[in-house]
């Protein structure tokens, strides 16, 4: 017989989200619990994706000593994501989206980011400017929650 306790009864709304890395290892998001994490969905062929990148990898740099992950998932190929790697300076954590239809992702780019419980606290779809002062104060607001 199963200890019940040890089964959890709902998901968190993190567990929803299906990502694998470039090797195509599953991600467990389980592995970020008391993080923040910023999720960006977003596509090598999506201009203001690519326009965001380097407001969200200034935004970065503000919470390094933070218990904050930033992730990039797109739910294009391997070799797609790779190349665009390769070919824009960013260094980010690249990943692989499975599920986005089911995640109602409308357009891109789409940013979701989960407190530290694994709960869905802010989604966007559209460019936004990650770096604006105001920007940095709302991700700020979302990292220092208890």
């Amino acid at each position: 017989m199963k200890d019940e306790k040890t089964e959890p009864t709902s998901r968190t709304e993190i567990e929803k989200v299906r990502l694998t890395n470039l090797n195509e290892d599953v991600v467990d998001l389980n592995n970020y619990r008391t993080k923040t994490v910023f999720i960006n969905f977003w596509a090598t062929w999506c201009k203001p994706c690519i326009e965001e990148m380097p407001t969200i990898k200034n935004a970065m740099n503000s919470f390094k000593s933070k218990n904050i992950e930033f992730l990039f998932a797109s739910d294009e190929t391997r070799d797609e994501i790779q190349g665009f790697e390769a070919s824009h300076n960013y260094n980010l954590n690249y990943l692989i989206a499975g599920n986005m239809e089911e995640l109602n992702i409308m357009g891109l780019p789409t940013t979701f980011i989960f407190n530290k419980n694994g709960e869905l606290v802010f989604s966007e779809m559209g460019y936004r400017k990650w770096d604006d002062p105001a920007n940095i104060d709302l991700i700020m607001k979302i990292v220092d929650q208890e």
